[in-house]
């Protein structure tokens, strides 16, 4: 992998919700798959939000402050899921904005950004750049690194205070597929189960009643999925298609994620063998770690 310099950061193509009334924290509990009353406040947890048949939607960091819930969501996806919200609120009182014009995010590839303390909590609020930033401890790349989130007017500020060099979306990507991280929006993993893409980390066996619940109780109790998430690779350096369908010996055993050149993520049946020479859309490719572990 390239090595980086201590402030790398890639700005992040975003949209974002902001949750405000007083039944907001039960409200959302009961729409998706990670506990978030148990959660710190300030503090935050990726979840994702399901279909009644357990299948995924969306997918969002949550960060619980005192006065509100703040969702960060991938580019373009925040009407879509306010629109959802609309759908169940009732009675509850919640009030749903959409702020994506108004908040910006990035990513820093390390911790070392002034006014973080790295010995602190997960989610911090601190005065960078003229203006407070709202900043999470996440692994993009396969170690710690932190996102960002201000406001779009604060953003050469923000810029010049984080200083370092700026890398590119594609060089994020690449260092996420090369650590083996699934993204349930850059990979395209919506229609699947959380259990067979690698997102066990948003998830809680443990918490009430959500949209999808019973089909994840269901997968606990029996242990497994016919799916996993792998990272395949080919040998020769030829280029992996994203998001293609995986075959071997003819028969459809998974569908390719994102790519980076010769490396991509994958869903893939478990009883394939390992040391199996598959095929994504046409192209070679083997699995590059062990099937157990991509579990």
């Amino acid at each position: 992998m390239t090595a980086f310099t201590a402030t790398a950061f890639t700005v992040l193509p975003s949209s974002a919700l902001r949750l405000t009334g007083t039944d907001r924290l039960d409200f959302v509990q009961g729409q998706m798959t990670n506990n978030l009353k148990a959660a710190p406040t300030p503090g935050m947890v990726e979840a994702c939000f399901l279909s009644p048949k357990g299948q995924i939607e969306f997918f969002a960091r949550i960060y619980k402050r005192e006065n509100d819930l703040y969702l960060h969501l991938a580019e373009g996806v925040a009407p879509a899921l306010a629109a959802r919200f609309g759908k169940y609120i009732i009675f509850d009182q919640v009030e749903v904005q959409d702020i994506s014009g108004e908040l910006a995010s990035l990513h820093v590839w390390s911790q070392q950004v002034p006014g973080w303390d790295a010995g602190g909590p997960e989610v911090q609020s601190f005065e960078l750049g003229g203006g407070v930033v709202l900043a999470g401890r996440i692994d993009r790349t396969g170690s710690a690194g932190l996102d960002l989130h201000y406001l779009r007017k604060h953003q050469a500020e923000v810029l010049l205070a984080i200083g370092g060099i700026e890398r590119s979306h594609a060089e994020l990507e690449a260092a996420r597929i090369g650590a083996g991280i699934s993204d349930a929006v850059q990979d395209g993993w919506a229609g699947f189960l959380p259990q067979e893409v690698g997102l066990e980390r948003a998830m809680s066996y443990r918490k009430g009643c959500y949209v999808g619940q019973e089909i994840m109780a269901r997968l606990e109790a029996r242990g497994n999925t016919r799916y996993q998430l792998a990272q395949l690779e080919n040998a020769q350096g030829q280029l992996l298609p994203a998001r293609a369908e995986i075959t071997l010996s003819g028969k459809v055993v998974g569908r390719s994620g994102a790519s980076a050149g010769y490396t991509a993520l994958a869903r893939l049946r478990k009883d394939v063998p390992e040391g199996a020479v598959l095929e994504v859309g046409g192209v070679a490719a083997s699995v590059k770690v062990p099937l157990a572990a991509a579990e």
